[in-house]
């Protein structure tokens, strides 16, 4: 994958090199708490180094976000069926959520995973987070399900989420929209 860029913001393909960075972020509870990790995930570098050997271009990657050379969060990818992507991003930076950065990134990936193929992109999100749902609607994504207790967090608190996707179809429409 290329590295996809929109004014001071760019998005490349995490490295081992960045297995740091990420296991951090991980492991830390206040950047975790949206997906249910209120005390991180217990992961090591080398765990993380192991699943970013792992990634390819066909079956998905985990993604460095930077504002201006800083990184400042992740996204990621995964190919899940033919022609179907699910994503996931998080703005790490507590000091950078907010500012409209996860909807420029969203849209870099977006296009990209369009572009090469996917006809469909399928997300989720705990049904607490109701600044990223505002998010994914407003791209265009459409709410598919609710998932009461669908998985049980550490502390053993059962979770409900929300799932999404967006067609290839609706995407090109929205953006013939806006151009007008």
């Amino acid at each position: 994958m290329e590295i996809l860029r929109d004014r001071e913001l760019a998005v490349r393909p995490a490295t081992e090199a960045d297995s740091y960075l990420l296991a951090n972020w991980w492991n830390d509870g206040a950047v975790m708490a949206h997906a249910g990790f209120v005390d991180g995930v217990n992961t090591t570098i080398a765990e993380v180094a192991g699943k970013l050997a792992k990634d390819s271009d066909e079956t998905g990657r985990r993604l460095i976000l930077l504002r201006e050379g800083e990184a400042i969060g992740e996204m990621n990818y995964r190919i899940i069926a033919p022609r179907t992507a699910e994503i996931g991003i998080n703005i790490c930076r507590s000091d950078r959520q907010e500012k409209g950065y996860g909807r420029r990134f969203l849209t870099l990936l977006i296009d990209h995973l369009f572009i090469v193929g996917n006809q469909l992109i399928q997300l989720d999100t705990m049904i607490e987070n109701e600044r990223a749902q505002h998010v994914y609607e407003s791209i265009g994504f459409r709410k598919t399900a609710i998932r009461d207790n669908c998985w049980q967090d550490p502390a053993g608190r059962w979770r409900t989420a929300v799932a999404y996707e967006l067609s290839e179809a609706d995407w090109q429409s929205r953006k013939e929209n806006r151009k007008m």
